[in-house]
């Protein structure tokens, strides 16, 4: 089925660019086989105009999506014609030197383990047709940087749409401290990768605030809600900055653990202070900001907070939270 429509789009283009006068959608239906086939000869099959114009309308909104220049024409009789003008749809010489196709092939190599790859593939063979130098190899194994964005969440692909589309969505979202998951009417501004995790920053219509929500603890499909946006979109959103805030990247006083020996080695990286025990922990000093209490969680027993006791506390209440299932 794919191939069939790949092969009608394919044909219905080349009938609007080599045409040099507007063509009616009955000399378009005589003229591809495809629409000759499903409608048969003449378009007399018994209630087939209605099928064919659905058809037709979706074929030239799938070609005007990849960048096909319809244009409408009417004539003095009223009558109601297609064309697609060469030079409407011609790109203009583009002139691409080494350094430049090196950075657009380092951009598209990025994308080559994500959703995008597809588009970032179809985007360079293009720039080849328009002139991008044969030479550069955006693919090749010699190049020293191996950038990689993941995108593995079943959710990155529907956010990502929403964002562009500017659409209010609904999800699941399961909070690190929760049992269960909790729906979440959101407005979506923008998605951002910080530290090998996908976040979307948007407005939580049922807390009235600004939220980030990471990818990882979306559970179910993400659904598109008809209506607009009720809060302004920032001209600049700042996911890294609010989540290295909310990741305890951003802190202004410490906090004492007791951590077992030989074990927390990300931890102890970031440890302004250590001192051996003997008895097989160690007791570091580490930055305090909003959300370590999660990361130390994820320690274990390997871990004891020892002061400030607010800190204690949230990890206890996370740590039951957990055994509670």
């Amino acid at each position: 089925m794919a191939i069939a429509k790949a092969e009608r789009l394919m044909n219905l283009a080349l009938c609007l660019l080599g045409t040099r006068r507007p063509l009616s959608k009955r000399e378009l239906r005589d003229s591809i086989e495809a629409y000759v086939e499903a409608f048969g000869p003449g378009g007399r099959a018994a209630g087939s105009d209605d099928s064919f114009n659905r058809m037709f309308e979706r074929d030239k909104d799938d070609l005007r999506e990849l960048g096909l220049v319809i244009e409408t024409v009417e004539n003095l009789d009223g009558d109601v014609g297609y064309l697609a003008r060469r030079d409407s749809n011609r790109l203009p010489p583009i002139t691409i030197d080494a350094e430049e196709a090196a950075a657009l092939g380092l951009a598209a190599k990025v994308w080559q383990q994500a959703r995008l790859a597809g588009a970032a593939s179809g985007a360079l063979q293009k720039l080849r047709a328009a002139g991008l130098p044969e030479d550069a190899d955006p693919y090749g194994a010699h190049s020293a940087l191996e950038p990689r964005i993941p995108a593995h969440e079943a959710s990155f692909e529907p956010l990502m749409l929403a964002c562009r589309d500017r659409r209010p969505i609904v999800f699941e979202y399961r909070k690190a401290t929760a049992a269960r998951p909790e729906q979440r009417h959101v407005e979506p501004w923008a998605l951002e990768c910080w530290r090998g995790h996908w976040y979307l920053a948007g407005w939580d219509r049922d807390r009235g605030a600004e939220r980030v929500f990471r990818l990882s603890r979306i559970t179910g499909k993400v659904r598109a809600r008809a209506g607009k946006y009720t809060a302004d979109v920032p001209d600049v959103v700042t996911v890294r900055e609010t989540v290295a805030g909310w990741a305890g990247e951003i802190a202004d006083r410490t906090a004492l653990i007791r951590l077992r020996t030989g074990a927390g080695y990300p931890l102890r990286a970031k440890a302004v202070a250590m001192r051996e025990r003997g008895d097989g922990w160690d007791e570091l000093e580490i930055p305090y900001g909003h959300g370590l209490d999660a990361w130390l969680v994820e320690f274990g027993p390997d871990v004891v907070v020892l002061e400030p006791a607010e800190l204690r506390a949230d990890v206890m209440d996370r740590l039951r939270a957990v055994a509670k299932g």
